[in-house]
């Protein structure tokens, strides 16, 4: 198989771009501090209840963007067999599923930043850092190509946890599919 030599040299490329972009994606920075644009910067709150406001707006803004990506690029194309060798499009969808992967785990950590900002969601959310931290594994494995049903059950298992801690504390989280320059490509 002297074609799967250089394909496999293109993906270690791609999933290294993939995973550098998609640190520097531009849907929000995890840092919590403003952003400065041109001349303007966004505003800030000033008051305790406009803090956890915008704390709660940013946290459902960044898990719903990882559940998106996770659902759309990971969850999706595995269920509909895109991962198992000799699959059709097989390259391209290990590709998309590796940058989905790094970009969820960046999301969800930014998430559990943005909940800080509000007591009782930091309360239901802190629990999850060990999952979400389990992601960053199942990201590599899917970039390998060697994620089974059990990887990506943990991203499902992850983004259910955090839609549900959201929930319980007002934030509730939609899907929101991420475009593909968010994603890194």
């Amino acid at each position: 198989m002297p074609r799967s030599v250089p394909s496999r040299r293109l993906v270690v490329a791609l999933l290294l771009c993939c995973a550098l972009l998609a640190g520097t994606t531009a849907c929000g920075g995890d840092d919590g501090g403003t952003t400065v644009t041109g001349s303007s910067a966004s505003p800030s709150p000033t008051t305790s209840a406009q803090k956890q406001k915008w704390a709660k707006t940013r946290f459902v803004a960044n898990a719903g963007l990882a559940a998106g990506a996770a659902y759309q690029w990971i969850v999706k194309p595995y269920r509909a067999g895109r991962f198992k060798k000799g699959a059709d499009g097989r390259t391209l969808a290990v590709i998309k599923a590796s940058a989905a992967g790094a970009f969820t785990y960046n999301r969800l950590k930014a998430a559990v930043e943005n909940a800080k900002g509000d007591p009782l969601l930091a309360k239901a959310v802190a629990p999850l850092t060990a999952g979400i931290e389990s992601l960053k594994g199942a990201a590599a494995k899917l970039g390998k190509g060697e994620a089974g049903a059990g990887d990506v059950g943990v991203f499902e298992s992850v983004i259910d946890s955090v839609k549900d801690a959201g929930k319980s504390a007002g934030a509730e989280v939609k899907d929101k599919v991420p475009s593909a320059s968010q994603l890194g490509g």
